[in-house]
């Protein structure tokens, strides 16, 4: 019977050999391959088989030698590291013979892949979206190897690289590093390489993407980077696909299963992933509420800002939070405030506010602030729509009559708005959250106000508690 069986013979040890291979290569009339890859196949060989080995690149010299044997009736095995699909001799072998118009049956035999092997080394790198990539550009030119890369980087693949380095090929793996740092990869992401995977000498190493070193890699190497879930613990490196994240009670909320679905969602397509806890909970909410994920650049947290409020909070030192409009005090989750015998109150309304206001000649929005700081000086105070208000916080702080425990800053508009976010921020001692330039809104300083109330669930990532 004319027939090529392609076999991938996995990435070197012999326990790595499947049995369907194994039988292959026992009964085969005649094996071609690479002659660096007859040492990982020869206790299987029988003592009549025809053995036909080459060097590096004369894949077509042996592909051609594999079909005039086959073509004389024999049972030819060509053996392919890894996987014979996988950067291996099966495409080759399956264009030749549409090239040839030959009647010779071709069997593919799976093997374990190289990624496969050092992946399983490392830990439990590849549990979710993968790509691989290679750095050879014998066949593919640099500039499309290039855009795939960048492609893997932005689309968040935990991404396997072969072919990383060689002595000609040396720069093209410090580009890739370069390439996934500037498409928003962490530098922390975790990345993993194993050296002669499943052979003599192995060697596993696990490092980050900022700290990974080419000059330890070879062509014997597999490159795995993770992706943004990706970490390391105990020396492993692990992917999670997700189900211990996903789990939930029976008895949670609807709603709040799909908010916690969209911040995961956010939390995989922000730029960084190393934003201390307290500012990531902050953000994750300011994008929640606007789809606008030019906050990761304009939305600011003083340090420990979200933390040391929320610690307030639970000390019982914070009982109030004051907003310039009533669409803040809406906004601001009633379930929270409860649960915390937090009081949040507006004074525009107040029958005071409207004289002050006539009578000073000044905004009802700035008389409010005024009246709400004669009634609690310490309080949270959040703007979320007029700057002249967050303008009269400011003036009435510097002249020591209010001492707020925090303020979030988050008015809207054209007028005054920079200029009263610059005006609160040499206020060193006040823990700030400050939504920068022209952009803000009430639904903005509620949504903050709740990621303060909410601090204890932001380790877990499980927001909308008091929905």
């Amino acid at each position: 019977m004319k027939k090529i069986i392609v076999a991938g013979i996995g990435p070197g040890s012999k326990e790595d050999v499947t049995p369907a291979v194994e039988q292959a290569v026992r009964e085969a009339d005649v094996v071609v391959g690479y002659k660096y890859y007859f040492q990982f196949v020869q206790p299987y060989l029988n003592e009549h088989c025809q053995c036909i080995d080459t060097g590096m690149k004369q894949e077509r010299e042996r592909a051609e030698q594999a079909f005039r044997l086959a073509e004389e009736g024999n049972t030819v095995v060509v053996i392919s590291s890894g996987d014979a699909g996988i950067y291996g001799m099966a495409p080759l072998v399956y264009e030749m013979k549409r090239e040839r118009a030959s009647e010779v049956d071709i069997v593919i035999l799976p093997g374990i892949s190289a990624f496969q092997k050092a992946a399983s080394l490392l830990g439990a790198p590849i549990g979710h979206d993968l790509c691989i990539l290679s750095l050879s550009d014998l066949m593919t030119p640099w500039e499309r190897i290039e855009r795939r890369i960048r492609a893997a980087a932005i689309g968040d693949f935990v991404t396997a690289v072969y072919n990383p380095r060689s002595h000609e090929r040396y720069w093209q793996l410090y580009r890739l590093q370069e390439l996934f740092l500037q498409e928003g990869r962490s530098p922390g992401t975790p990345v993993g390489f194993v050296r002669q995977a499943g052979r003599p000498g192995q060697t596993v190493t696990l490092t980050t993407l900022a700290e990974l070193n080419p000059e330890e890699v070879d062509m014997f190497t597999v490159v795995i980077i993770g992706n943004s879930q990706s970490y390391i613990d105990n020396a492993r490196m692990i992917t999670p696909r997700g189900y211990y994240r996903e789990a939930a009670p029976a008895d949670e909320k609807k709603g709040r299963l799909i908010m916690m679905e969209s911040f995961r969602t956010i939390a995989s397509e922000l730029k960084r992933t190393d934003y201390p806890l307290g500012h990531l909970w902050a953000l994750l909410h300011a994008i929640h509420t606007t789809a606008d994920f030019d906050m990761e650049s304009i939305l600011h947290t003083d340090e420990q800002a979200v933390e040391h409020l929320y610690n307030k909070v639970k000390e019982g030192t914070l009982k109030t939070i004051i907003t310039d409009v009533t669409m803040v005090t809406s906004g601001i989750r009633k379930g929270a405030l409860q649960r915390l015998g937090i009081e949040a109150k507006c004074y525009l309304a107040d029958p005071q506010v409207a004289d002050m206001a006539t009578a000073l000649g000044i905004t009802r929005t700035q008389a409010g602030i005024r009246l709400a700081v004669e009634k609690h000086p310490h309080a949270l105070f959040a703007f979320g729509n007029a700057p002249t208000a967050l303008m009269e916080l400011c003036d009435l702080i510097r002249k020591g009559k209010a001492q707020p425990a925090g303020i979030i800053a988050a008015p809207v508009g054209f007028v005054h708005v920079k200029e009263a976010k610059h005006m609160v921020k040499p206020f060193r001692n006040i823990p700030k959250i400050i939504v920068e330039g022209r952009k803000g809104g009430s639904n903005l300083a509620a949504t903050l106000c709740n990621a303060v109330l909410t601090f204890d669930d932001a380790k877990d990532l499980k927001p909308g508690r008091d929905l």
